[in-house]
């Protein structure tokens, strides 16, 4: 099997992963809301990503026997690294503001993997990258 992102089964494993960070930041909103350290605005701003994030999932999962997964040219397993490296960070992070990023830049990925945009997709994955190191240099300074 390719390592790239090739077959309607690696397509719907990235939907799952997706889906997965998508339950993740749902988790961490209602956190945030009982504990009442999110606004209405900031709350309302991560339901919106929450939403689009499974939006994108789904087309995914609808769209993973025609799409041409094939050129988008990022290793699937590097893919679902990432995801998995996001849903984590959403669970632990303690800073809104960063929750917004990595749901902005999950939400990135998944519409360049579902748009089949190769051109779209390596961007949005180091964006995401560049978040999540970021993250992990700040907790270890």
């Amino acid at each position: 099997m390719s390592q790239t992102a090739a077959t309607p089964a690696d397509i719907a494993a990235l939907a799952d992963s997706l889906t997965a960070c998508a339950g993740e930041l749902h988790a961490r909103i209602m956190r945030e809301i009982r504990r009442e350290a999110l606004g209405h605005e900031e709350a309302q701003t991560l339901f919106d990503q929450e939403v689009a994030l499974r939006l994108q999932a789904n087309k995914l999962y609808v769209d993973a026997a025609v799409l041409a997964a094939g050129s988008l040219a990022l290793p699937r397993r590097q893919l679902l690294e990432l995801t998995e490296q996001a849903r984590e960070a959403i669970r632990r992070i303690e800073r809104t503001k960063l929750v917004v990023d990595i749901a902005g830049n999950l939400l990135r990925l998944a519409a360049a993997v579902a748009a089949a945009r190769p051109e779209d997709l390596a961007p949005a994955a180091e964006d995401l990258k560049a978040t999540l190191s970021a993250l992990k240099d700040n907790r270890q300074a």
